[in-house]
């Protein structure tokens, strides 16, 4: 008996980060893409099988390994499945905010980016993507970005100086300030720079509050959200309005991170508060 074969799935969805067009995640079991371009950069990791490509008449053939492939704007290209398999991937459609054109050709002549590290930061980037943790993925884009730059360019992308206590306390205080409606890490950037006069990239500013806090930017927000949902329950408020107006993507959401700070559900925090 012939063995059935898994179906092909796709999911696919644009976050709410800035750069980031589109999301994809499928598994293709038998599958050829036409030859075709994008008007984005389209950064791709495997999770399963193999996957043989074309880009600009060269061909490519990569399995799960700690490679990541990193396809230009603009250049043609296509991709097939080589074993009965198939291949699992996960591809970020990057705009050209996040790397410019002209490091199409970097690209070109090395699709194939062998880096154990720069693929550990895209797959934490797809996991804070995946559970809706907008301003991490920002976070973790940066750190993407910055990998991607050294790797096309051979040298480091601009930062604007050395980690400093400064920055970070300004940068707490943004955040305190828009805890519930929060704010975009280039915003932030923009900001803090027009208070300076220097320009803050967004790695910078992670790395000098990670250095004064001792947690990111982004998991100090979560917890002032947390802490504001725990003033809202205990005033009366629904999980599911608690949820919304602390700036959680929904309840579910709360509730992930309510249980890793609080220890219970926030319904069962809710309900002590009434008792």
């Amino acid at each position: 008996m012939a063995a059935i074969r898994p179906r092909s799935t796709v999911s696919a969805w644009q976050p709410p980060v800035p750069g980031i067009a589109e999301v994809f995640h499928a598994r293709f079991t038998d599958h050829a893409y036409p030859a075709h371009v994008h008007d984005t950069w389209a950064l791709m990791i495997l999770d399963g099988g193999r996957v043989d490509f074309a880009l600009d008449r060269e061909r490519h053939g990569v399995g799960v390994s700690d490679s990541v492939i990193l396809l230009p704007p603009g250049v043609v290209h296509d991709g097939r499945t080589v074993t009965e398999a198939g291949f699992r991937k996960r591809v970020l459609y990057l705009d050209t905010s996040v790397l410019a054109e002209r490091l199409t050709g970097a690209a070109v002549d090395t699709p194939l980016l062998l880096d154990p590290a720069l693929r550990d930061r895209v797959h934490r980037l797809h996991v804070a993507l995946g559970e809706r943790e907008s301003f991490e993925a920002q976070a973790r884009l940066a750190f993407v970005r910055e990998r991607l730059h050294r790797r096309l360019t051979g040298r480091e992308a601009p930062t604007g100086g050395a980690p400093g206590a400064g920055v970070a306390v300004r940068l707490r205080e943004l955040l305190d300030e828009r805890v519930a409606e929060g704010i975009t890490l280039e915003e932030a950037s923009a900001e803090l720079g027009r208070a300076s006069g220097n320009r803050c990239h967004p790695t910078h500013l992670i790395r000098s509050f990670t250095a004064a806090y001792g947690l990111p930017p982004h998991a100090y927000l979560t917890g002032q959200r947390v802490a504001l949902a725990r003033r809202l329950l205990l005033a009366g408020a629904r999980p599911a309005e608690a949820a919304t107006a602390a700036g959680f993507y929904d309840q579910a959401h709360l509730t992930r991170h309510f249980g890793r700070h609080v220890g219970i559900s926030p319904a069962r925090y809710a309900r002590s508060g009434r008792g």
